[in-house]
């Protein structure tokens, strides 16, 4: 026991390093921009709804949350990890990750995650106020539910979703000098980000269907079939009405439309050219998701920005 203890907390070797780096997938920036894009919606939003914010205010949480936002993919990407290195060693795109290779053993693993998560408690302590804190309190037990949700339900992609899009209640309680919750607006931009996730991460999904088949694993890609590109027109389609109504209750104008129909566009073009049948084609529609989360944060800063210039409002 004193051995294993001993080999528990010895200092981390050279591969297990680079094991805690690939477990973060600090190589990759994907999940940092897919949980900070939600919260840079609802900044921009309360910068456009409330004049009396500095925009360097602004600027400087998003910049935080840009911070906090890679701290809480690196935690989500570690605890899947840990949790799915059995059915990682089984699929040919992820036997090569950490665990399954014996970089870093499953006890190293979480005790690596287990320093994350005290890490990432006190920057949630030091930098948010206590609002916004019990909104990621809220989210928290979902990044232990969504690893496992393959193993028993087709509707992974929701769960995640839901973890991915609190952003938006998260920012707009951080910078709204009233605190006060508008839910009527900030919920339908919520519901439509989940279908967001849903959409990107469906395709996604289809680059490991036939190992999901042979080890038994429920997707989201296996459950819509050859009926994938049809379902997620339909949930980006959601996903952009249901923002723009958002954006609409949210008094915002031409230049925020202007980037939901540019969004849309480059989205719903890429998506009816894919293959679901071709790896690369889905991993081409994925790995185009950071780039419609911009377009629309570029649309809500605009439209901020102009309205302010234009009533004479300092910036």
């Amino acid at each position: 026991m004193s051995k294993r203890l001993a080999n528990l907390f010895a200092p981390p070797s050279k591969e297990e390093i680079n094991a805690c780096w690939d477990l973060c997938r600090l190589n990759n920036h994907m999940g940092c921009w897919t949980t900070w894009i939600p919260t840079a919606w609802a900044l921009a939003m309360v910068y456009h709804a409330q004049p009396e914010i500095p925009g360097s205010v602004a600027l400087l949480w998003a910049a935080k949350y840009l911070v906090l936002c890679s701290g809480i993919k690196s935690l989500i990407m570690a605890i899947d990890d840990i949790l799915d290195h059995d059915i990682d060693a089984m699929v040919s795109r992820t036997k090569g990750r950490a665990i399954p290779r014996g970089s870093i053993s499953l006890e190293r693993a979480w005790m690596f995650f287990g320093i994350q998560v005290v890490l990432g408690v006190y920057l949630a302590q030091a930098l948010l106020d206590p609002v916004t804190c019990r909104f990621a309190a809220a989210a928290a037990p979902l990044f232990i539910i969504y690893p496992t949700c393959k193993r028993w339900m087709y509707f992974a992609p929701v769960v995640l979703g839901l973890m991915f899009t609190v952003g938006v209640f998260m920012g707009w309680s951080t910078l709204s000098r009233t605190k006060e919750m508008p839910y009527e607006m900030l919920v339908p931009i919520y519901i439509g980000g989940c279908f967001w996730v849903w959409t990107y991460e469906t395709i996604y999904q289809h680059m490991d269907k036939s190992d999901d088949v042979k080890i038994g694993i429920r997707s989201s890609a296996l459950l819509c079939g050859q009926y994938t590109i049809p379902v997620c027109f339909s949930t980006a389609v959601a996903f952009f009405g249901l923002l723009s109504y958002g954006g609409y209750l949210n008094g915002h104008s031409y230049p925020f439309f202007a980037g939901v129909l540019l969004a849309a566009g480059l989205l719903l073009s890429k998506l009816l050219r894919t293959d679901i049948d071709r790896p690369a084609d889905c991993r081409d529609f994925f790995l185009q998701t950071p780039l419609i989360g911009q377009i629309l944060v570029g649309g809500f800063v605009a439209d901020a920005i102009i309205g302010r210039i234009s009533s004479g409002i300092a910036l």
